[in-house]
């Protein structure tokens, strides 16, 4: 559904084109302080505001609706809101009943007979990761002592990013990247065997994020050419730390120590200004459809924030259960 976790629960509401989108968190610890000043250095992060992202401006700051008390966290549920601005639902007026190429438009047309929001890609755009960000500031203050950082390193498989974005501006398309992850300083034995491990967790999370189309932790598909002998991180002392990281971070499912290191796969953005056939939802005939608005060339280049913080919010849930089982020690 809409919702993840445990014990740090996220759940996130609204449409692209609606009043409003936002997040609610349950399992927030009490006394943590918390302003809506706060979440603006990440939401920036995430906002349209270099060449080859969306002209679309977005609320920068939430309103807390609840959970904060004279600017403490109170451990109730943390309501964070986002006013929708800047909105033109009428360049979507045709995909009501034309299905746009890549998008969710067919499927959620045909899993919700129709009665799905299709302005901007509803429930179903990208616009949702505003309150995944957000849930994210308060994750990364409870992992307190641990970086999460992300970085895109390359576009259409080209480290000069700026150059692919140029080609792809200039062939009205649009072009995907790779963003890495590198979690640093993050305490051993964080995580459950199978199917809460880390990478299991991170996964489910961080496909949660429109675009996402692959991923892979330490030595990836790499370790399919290794041998055991190249690959197995060799341990030099008691800490934990290795020689190389080809696990990425994880044995067992578990954090070891070492950096949790993983990279992401994120497609081509699915609205572009070239003419493209696809199937009328009404007639159930071929049509040809031109998609207006406003479009990032290049999803990725606004994706390592939102990776960030579907990253901390899965490792603070899993950092809280591991403090759950010290305490009954």
């Amino acid at each position: 559904m809409n919702s993840f976790g445990r014990l740090f629960k996220v759940q996130i509401f609204g449409e692209s084109h609606g009043f409003a989108v936002g997040v609610t968190i349950d399992g927030v610890p009490a006394g943590i302080s918390i302003s809506e000043s706060d979440f603006e250095l990440d939401l920036s992060r995430r906002m349209p505001k270099i060449k080859g992202t969306t002209s679309r401006r977005d609320i920068l700051l939430p309103k807390i609706v609840s959970g904060v008390y004279m600017g403490k966290t109170t451990a109730s549920p943390l309501m964070l809101v986002f006013n929708n601005t800047d909105t033109k639902s009428e360049d979507y007026s045709q995909i009501s009943s034309l299905a746009r190429p890549g998008h969710s438009d067919f499927v959620a047309h045909k899993k919700y007979f129709g009665f799905n929001n299709p302005n901007g890609g509803g429930h179903f755009s990208g616009r949702l990761t505003t309150g995944i960000v957000a849930a994210g500031v308060i994750a990364k203050i409870i992992l307190e002592k641990t970086k999460i950082e992300a970085n895109l390193t390359s576009v259409h498989s080209n480290h000069d990013i700026n150059k692919e974005i140029d080609i792809a501006i200039e062939k009205k398309d649009s072009v995907g990247g790779v963003v890495e992850c590198i979690v640093s300083n993050m305490d051993i034995g964080i995580g459950e065997p199978f199917f809460d491990s880390i990478e299991s967790y991170l996964s489910h999370i961080i496909f949660a994020i429109p675009g996402i189309k692959g991923i892979e932790f330490g030595s990836g598909f790499g370790a399919a050419n290794m041998y055991g002998s190249e690959h197995n991180d060799e341990i030099l002392d008691a800490t934990g730390k290795t020689k190389t990281n080809h696990s990425g971070g994880i044995n067992g499912g578990i954090s070891n120590g070492n950096d949790i290191v993983f990279r992401v796969a994120i497609k081509p953005t699915s609205s572009i200004s070239q003419v493209q056939t696809t199937i009328n939802l009404e007639t159930g005939k071929k049509q040809k459809i031109e998609i207006n608005g406003r479009h990032d060339a290049c999803i990725a280049l606004r994706m390592p924030v939102i990776v960030e913080a579907a990253t901390a919010i899965a490792l603070a849930d899993l950092y809280l259960i591991r403090q759950s089982q010290l305490n009954v020690r």
